[in-house]
């Protein structure tokens, strides 16, 4: 099973598709298959970027054929602004995903916290070690910066991971 790991932005969204461990293959990691921060210029209107972000998981979807997609819920934050461009953000990878017929998972931050470290309260840096430690990450297939992932991607993966735990 394939699933489509997305960490919501209008900046920056972080995506990965990650294949899931079958029973065939009991003691192998789960494979990240794509991964990357796609960028939309703030030079942009926002719906200009909405529509972006929108061609772009289209076209991901397209490529890859996820059956799922695994989300992250939004977190409240003091401006409200960027709350709702996120929202909407979420409202064009829900509909896209859901025009090709994917499964919606969604999680929050938390919950994903506890499926990747087992404590809610984890700091980004224990999450962004026991992603690269529970999943094998074909380098060639991500777009890295500088020889490496970007917080954003290993978030989607996270997230995608967080999914892959929790559906059978």
């Amino acid at each position: 099973m394939k699933i489509l790991g997305i960490d919501p932005g209008f900046e920056r969204l972080g995506v990965a598709v990650l294949e899931k461990n079958t029973e065939a293959r009991p003691m192998e990691k789960e494979r990240v298959i794509f991964s990357e921060c796609f960028k939309t210029s703030a030079k942009l209107e926002f719906p200009e970027r909405l529509l972006l972000i929108g061609k772009e998981v289209k076209k991901i979807i397209k490529k890859y054929k996820p059956e799922v997609l695994a989300i992250e819920t939004l977190f409240l934050t003091t401006n409200q602004k960027t709350v709702m461009h996120v929202a909407e953000v979420r409202g064009v990878v829900i509909y896209e995903a859901s025009s090709a017929g994917l499964k919606i998972f969604e999680a929050s931050p938390p919950q994903i916290k506890i499926a990747i470290t087992g404590y809610g309260k984890a700091n980004k840096e224990q999450v962004m070690k026991m992603v690269k430690v529970l999943v094998n990450i074909d380098n060639s297939k991500t777009r890295q910066r500088n020889g490496q992932e970007s917080d954003d991607e290993l978030d989607a993966i996270a997230i995608a991971l967080t999914a892959s735990a929790c559906i059978k």
